[in-house]
Order: C-alpha cells, then sequence, then structure tokens
C-alpha cells in the first residue's frame, strides 16, 4: 500500500509584494520544503481588496485578482531561486489595520484547506493569526499545529502610548491564544517573550542571491582586487523602531570621533521625513535615500552593515549582509546571538564600544566565510533545522487513545478545551471582537471579497471553503 504524502500548510500573515519578513520568510520556507521533503505544501496568504493594497503594497502595485496577485509571488520567487516550484498558493480573506499597521484575517481561514489535507499547520506569526480566531478550532482541523514567532510585539506595543500596561495585557493573551491552538511554537530567538510548549530555534535562512554575491565578492578577493570600496551603510523599513533612532542616537553622541565617517541610511516608511530631518542636523555625513532591494548592485561595494536594531527577532538584513560577506555591527543582544557564530559579526555593548567596533571594522578586511558558514545561512539549513524542530519526518500517528491518557494529560486538555470555548465565544460577540482591537465585522468576509476570491456568503453562517488556485 502506497502511504500518502504529508500535506503542509503555511499560513502567514502579510505577502509579497509588501516587503517584510512575513511575506518573504514563509515563501521561501514553502518553496524549500516542497523541494527537499516528502510533503505537498500550499501556502496561504492574505488578499487584501485594492482599497487595502493601494494602501499596503509600494510603488502603486496592485492586483485585479487572486490569479494576477499569485503570478507576481511566483515570477518573484522564480527569479532567486534556480529549481521548480512545486508547492500551491491559496488565499484567505482579510483586511489591513491602518492603526496596527498590519493585516489581519477576515473569517475563518482554517476553510483554506480541505479536511482531508489537513494534515500539518505552520503558522508564521501565531498570536497574530488567532487573536481574534472564530471557527474551526486549529488543534481540531489539523493533526499537527506549529507556530513560528516572527515577531517581538511586546517590544513594539512597550514604545506605544501606555505601553507597559498593553504589553502586560499582550503577554497573558498571546500565552493564551498560543496554548490553546497550538501544538508546538518556534522562536526565532530569545528576544521573543517565552510562550507555552515553545522552544528557541532560527529556521530562517537567507536568499540564495545573496549568497552569490558573496561567492562572487570571495572570486574577487582571490583574484586580487578590491571588494568593498564603500564604508558603511544601514537599510530597513524606515519607521523609528527599526533601529533608526538608536543609530542617529549614536551617530549624534560621538561626532566627533566618528566625523570622517560616512553613513548612507535606505528606507522607506512613515517615519522618513523625520529620519531625514533628524540626519540633517548631524555634523557629519549622513545621507538618506529610498529603500531599495538589498540585493541590488548598489549595495554589493558596502564593507560595513551598521545595525543598532534591537526590536527584531532575527534581523533578516543582518543575514542577508553576512551572506555577501560583509562585516556586520549590531547590539550584543538576545536577537543577534545566532550570527555570532560568523567571524564577520561584531557586537557591541556600550557606545563607546560601539565607536571603537566601527572604526575597528572600517580599517579591515571581512573574513571570507568558509563553505560550512555559509551553508549555515541558507535555507538549506533552515529546512533542515526546522524539520528537526518539529519532527515532522516521523509518520502522522492518529491521536492517543482516551483510554491511553493519564489524569493530569485529560486535565490539561479539559482545561485547554474549556479555555478554546471562551476564546471561541468572545471572539464570536462583535462588541467583544471590537474592544481587543479587531477591525470591525470582520468575522466573515463582505460580498466584494467573496466575489473576489470565489467564496460563498451565507448571511446565516460562515463563509464556504476557499477555492484553491
Amino acid at each position: 500500500m502506497i502511504s500518502r504524502k504529508q500535506h503542509i500548510a503555511i499560513f502567514t500573515t502579510a505577502s509579497l509584494p509588501w516587503m517584510t519578513g512575513t511575506a518573504v520568510n514563509p515563501l521561501f520556507r514553502a518553496a524549500y520544503l516542497a523541494k527537499y521533503g516528502d510533503y505537498e505544501v500550499v501556502l496561504v496568504i492574505p488578499w487584501l481588496s485594492l482599497k487595502d493594497q493601494e494602501l499596503v503594497y509600494p510603488n502603486k502595485i496592485t492586483f485585479n485578482s487572486p490569479l494576477e496577485h499569485e503570478e507576481y509571488v511566483r515570477r518573484w520567487l522564480e527569479d532567486r531561486i534556480a529549481f521548480a516550484l512545486r508547492f500551491s498558493i491559496s488565499f484567505y480573506p482579510a483586511k489591513f489595520s491602518q492603526d496596527k499597521r498590519s493585516i489581519l484575517p477576515v473569517g475563518d481561514i482554517t476553510a483554506s484547506i480541505l479536511d482531508d489535507d489537513a494534515d500539518v499547520a505552520v503558522l508564521e506569526e501565531p498570536e497574530h493569526l488567532t487573536w481574534f480566531h472564530h471557527g474551526q478550532k486549529w488543534k481540531s482541523k489539523f493533526r499537527q499545529v506549529i507556530g513560528i514567532v516572527h515577531t517581538n510585539y511586546l517590544e513594539y506595543v512597550k514604545r506605544e502610548k501606555h505601553g507597559q500596561l498593553l504589553a502586560f495585557f499582550l503577554k497573558y493573551a498571546n500565552s493564551w491564544v498560543t496554548r490553546i491552538y497550538c501544538h508546538k511554537i518556534i522562536r526565532l530567538s530569545g528576544a521573543t517573550q517565552d510562550l507555552p510548549r515553545s522552544i528557541i530555534c532560527n529556521v530562517h535562512g537567507s536568499n540564495p542571491k545573496f549568497l552569490e554575491i558573496g561567492k562572487r565578492k570571495q572570486e574577487q578577493r582571490q583574484r586580487g582586487d578590491q571588494c568593498f570600496t564603500k564604508g558603511a551603510y544601514y537599510i530597513g523599513k524606515m519607521v523609528w523602531s527599526k533601529g533608526y533612532r538608536e543609530l542617529l542616537k549614536l551617530l549624534s553622541e560621538h561626532q566627533e570621533k566618528l566625523s570622517d565617517l560616512q553613513v548612507d541610511l535606505y528606507g522607506t516608511g512613515e517615519d522618513s521625513d523625520q529620519v531625514q530631518q533628524s540626519a540633517r542636523k548631524l555634523n557629519m555625513d549622513v545621507r538618506v535615500y529610498p529603500g531599495r532591494d538589498h540585493a541590488d548592485i548598489l549595495f554589493h561595494d558596502y564593507k560595513v552593515f551598521l545595525n543598532p536594531s534591537t526590536t527584531d527577532v532575527v534581523c533578516t538584513t543582518t543575514a542577508e549582509a553576512l551572506a555577501m560577506g560583509k562585516i556586520v555591527v549590531c547590539a550584543d543582544h538576545v536577537s543577534n546571538d545566532f550570527f555570532k557564530q560568523f567571524p564577520n559579526c561584531h557586537t557591541y555593548s556600550g557606545n563607546n564600544e560601539f565607536v571603537k567596533i566601527t572604526l575597528k571594522a572600517l580599517s579591515e578586511e571581512p573574513v571570507p566565510l568558509t563553505d560550512e558558514q555559509r551553508y549555515e545561512l541558507s535555507w538549506e539549513a533552515a529546512t533542515k533545522r526546522f524539520l528537526a524542530a518539529v519532527e515532522l519526518n516521523q509518520k502522522i500517528s492518529d491521536k492517543v487513545p482516551s483510554s491511553l491518557k493519564s489524569k493530569t494529560q485529560k486535565l490539561q486538555r479539559s482545561i485547554e478545551e474549556a479555555s478554546a470555548f471562551l476564546h471561541q465565544t468572545m471572539s464570536g460577540i462583535e462588541t467583544a471582537r471590537c474592544a481587543f482591537g479587531a477591525i470591525p465585522k470582520t468575522l466573515q468576509p463582505d460580498e466584494q471579497q467573496c466575489e473576489e476570491l470565489g467564496l460563498v456568503l451565507n448571511r446565516k453562517e460562515n463563509v464556504s471553503q476557499t477555492l484553491m488556485l
């Protein structure tokens, strides 16, 4: 008898062309799992109606249909990997929350997957995907539910008005929803809050293009050519919380010692104008430019990547800079623990040390990456770490019969079921949803979303299953 392949559904909270980690990393994960594992993989991404697309996607890029959006995503990925894409793409209805700057699901997104295919669900940002979930329980629908925590939400919330109080409640909300909906949680680094049944493992890799750039730089060096002709730079979404505040503060406090330093900042975001104004006040050469693709040839000749951010969980651009063979100067922070194994990662623990390490980095050449170090940065290695962390290589087994469970297990299961029932009840009440931050009228998709996604709207119940594209 031929055993069927495991089905893996990867749900994420963002999609290209929004160049955010939760759009890019799950996309690569789907491609590499489908390539290297004996799995049927589907990537489930949010579909936004035109009005929300215009708020989220850069350069006025919009899509008239999910099929058009899928074609864009596939083209982008095909330009960056050298193998055939063997995964499928499905969409769930979503809306954009302007105050949270986040995409939130609409309706029961578990319906995107047929019951017969509901083996494994990977929730990229599990807390985000379950805060307002109302529908079939994730653990009831799927045999295994794995959460991957991308974002240090507590750190972001602390920077808002009444931040400490908000962070206190959010901490317990995150623990609650992940406990009742996930079997296992992967925290990319210790920068995230400790969650039930969680382990720390970086299961992200670098876009192969960056590793190729690094190889070419190494070949240049072997020929005796000068590899890096530019100094220091930083790239990231241009919002204060992404490290710009910390970097400009460091430069401002040490302008005399760093007077010969030129720093180029690249990014686009809500705080772009303020960042430019702050940079102009400095008595040193700090230039601000619009955001670009980090793989752009413009960045190839920079030698030092400055990244003082401590809000990232594992910074994608830091990994990319290391893959390109650059020196990275970053904070001695738990979010950078994975990068400390690489000789070109230089960490600092104080302002004076930042100056010392930055000047030293500018005066020396990067250490060439070994094959082993290059592999550790790759998506091949990240996929291997992911499979080991969640033990997907094991065969799917039926649920343990209740007669074999201990009294403690039975009690724990009963408590979780009661807790899930409470969450389901609260998330089904419109006033309660809105009070806790949900977008109004998102219990089920509206008529426009149903038409765009090929859903059938039942006003008395919820929406029927999504048509796979």
